[in-house]
């Protein structure tokens, strides 16, 4: 354990209020500055791999989260042309414990954050850090809080503080909240539907929001990037008779949409910090690193980021510190980052020869021994040790 440090953190998000938690148990000072009159999540359903479900129980999160969330035990996709599988992963199918935790991020941000207010935090809303000074904060509203020891960036996507400029990818998807209906899709599998790869639907069994009794399910659709404001013009009912008709099991969940503003457009992007410290500041989640959340691991690699960066500061200090964080994920992020990029096309482009290449080629070697075992390492998070030599 080394000495007790001043620390900052930028963004109250999952990655954030995780480090905020793991820092105050090493004794660490820590003040949170977010943007938010007060914490909140932003999207819909996402899954949590048992990578980053460790992350939650050493926290004291995971039981919460549990109760919220749905388990997941098998992703499944089918092309709608021909009915043919082209997608299907299980977590174990020797039922040995593993699974998949859907939950909408709402109630994960209610898990962690109700862990983190048992701590000695310092929380600061309606302070949206605009840059840095030194080992100060900017603020918008003028404020200048500092110096820290250390200024950690948990900001996402969009932070003030990373220099990372990242590849915007073609294709993003409209996401939204339904109940669960009465269907004979399994309530343990995330389903998929493909059309080529310029059509993709999605419907996610993600367990209750908080203070709710009624099962949800998060609902995704592919689209262009830009296409957003023509799938609005072009009206709901279109979308949804399109939806149906190339999957008709979908029409339960897509008749619960009544308004364009229950659908959310989410524009991805591809890119990974060399370094993601500096003296002094350091980056964790979607600061350091962006990605399609094809293979599902974008929270769960905020998570692994924070105890990552925690053991390290349990290890050493200033400037060593920083370089043992970077070094101990590399490895495991790039890995992931390369899967990404070479997966998302298949699924989410206009290519014409990609989707035939994963229908007729690579799902039928994926289903053959090890494939099997491999898609499971991948979907778990466990394909590399996810924190290198701190693991």
């Amino acid at each position: 354990m080394q000495g007790r440090q001043n620390i900052a953190i930028a963004g109250a998000g999952i990655g954030g209020l995780t480090i905020a938690a793991l820092l105050a148990d090493q004794g660490h000072k820590v003040s949170v500055f977010d943007q938010f009159d007060r914490p909140k999540p932003v999207g819909s359903g996402l899954v949590i791999q048992p990578v980053g479900q460790a992350v939650l129980d050493q926290i004291g999160a995971g039981d919460r989260a549990r109760a919220l969330g749905n388990p997941i035990k098998r992703m499944l996709g089918h092309e709608v042309d021909h009915g043919r599988k082209v997608l299907n992963v299980w977590y174990d199918r020797r039922d040995d414990g593993r699974y998949g935790l859907a939950i909408h991020r709402a109630s994960l941000f209610d898990a962690i954050h109700a862990a983190a207010m048992t701590r000695d935090i310092a929380i600061h809303p309606s302070s949206r850090v605009t840059g840095r000074d030194g080992q100060c904060l900017t603020l918008a509203n003028g404020d200048r809080p500092g110096p820290f020891d250390l200024i950690i960036d948990a900001a996402g996507a969009q932070s003030p503080l990373s220099p990372l400029t990242p590849r915007p990818l073609p294709y993003g998807a409209i996401w939204g909240t339904v109940d669960w209906p009465e269907t004979d899709l399994p309530i343990t599998q995330l389903t998929q539907a493909y059309r080529k790869a310029d059509r993709m639907i999605g419907a996610l069994p993600i367990g209750k929001l908080p203070g709710e009794d009624s099962q949800k399910a998060a609902i995704f659709w592919s689209m262009p990037r830009e296409s957003h404001a023509q799938w609005e013009a072009d009206g709901i009912e279109k979308w949804k008779a399109e939806a149906t008709a190339l999957w008709p099991a979908f029409a339960l969940f897509a008749a619960q949409i009544t308004d364009p503003a229950q659908m959310t457009m989410a524009r991805y992007s591809h890119g990974t910090m060399r370094k993601p410290w500096s003296p002094g500041l350091v980056h964790i989640g979607d600061a350091a690193h962006r990605a399609s959340p094809q293979l599902g691991q974008g929270a769960n690699m905020a998570l692994l980021d924070a105890t990552a960066l925690a053991k390290a500061l349990e290890r050493a200090t200033g400037d060593a510190a920083l370089a043992l964080y970077a070094k101990s994920r590399r490895w495991h992020v790039m890995a992931y980052q390369a899967m990404s990029a070479a997966f998302t096309p298949q699924y989410q482009s206009d290519s014409r020869w990609l989707p035939v290449l994963r229908d007729r080629v690579l799902y039928p070697i994926s289903q053959i021994p090890p494939g099997p075992k491999l898609l499971t390492a991948i979907v778990c998070g466990t394909m590399l040790p996810p924190l290198g030599r701190l693991s």
